[in-house]
């Protein structure tokens, strides 16, 4: 029910953004799939799979902050069940829905920007980037109205 050796993801943002950590320090979050109700505490088989990879890891840590599903679900009600992603994606959903604009609300200067939009759950940073693509495509458009 709970593997030994999980599929984990792994972000250091601190790399990128200096202002998540002390000068000298780093984060890291790493994350794995556990059953929803499950009160499994993953935290000592994420870190063995992390010091596979990174050995030494175990020996730089300062502090923890460690979320079950139910935290998860609590911190974001968007986190169906804890999952990060929205909840289940399935072939059924992607194509049999209404659409108006898929970035774009009724409301000017307002986007949606989530794992709810497309590409979907999984592929970071692409929906904020295709947003920004459209904020970008209709602000350009009012410039040419201004300038014309």
């Amino acid at each position: 029910e709970h593997p030994e050796k999980p599929y984990i993801l792994l972000a250091q943002q601190s790399l990128f953004d200096n202002s998540r950590a002390p000068e000298g320090k780093h984060t890291v979050w790493a994350y794995c799939h556990i059953p929803f109700g499950s009160e499994f505490d993953m935290t000592e088989r994420i870190e063995a799979q992390i010091e596979r990879f990174a050995p030494g890891f175990r020996d730089l840590i300062l502090a923890r902050h460690v979320h079950n599903p139910s935290s998860m679900e609590k911190y974001n009600p968007n986190y169906i069940g804890g999952d990060i992603t929205g909840g289940s994606m399935d072939l059924r959903q992607m194509f049999t829905r209404p659409t108006l604009s898929t970035y774009r609300t009724p409301v000017k200067g307002v986007y949606l920007c989530s794992s709810s939009t497309p590409p979907g759950p999984g592929v970071h940073g692409m929906c904020g980037y295709n947003a920004a693509q459209a904020v970008l495509k209709d602000t350009r458009s009012q410039l040419h109205l201004i300038h014309s």
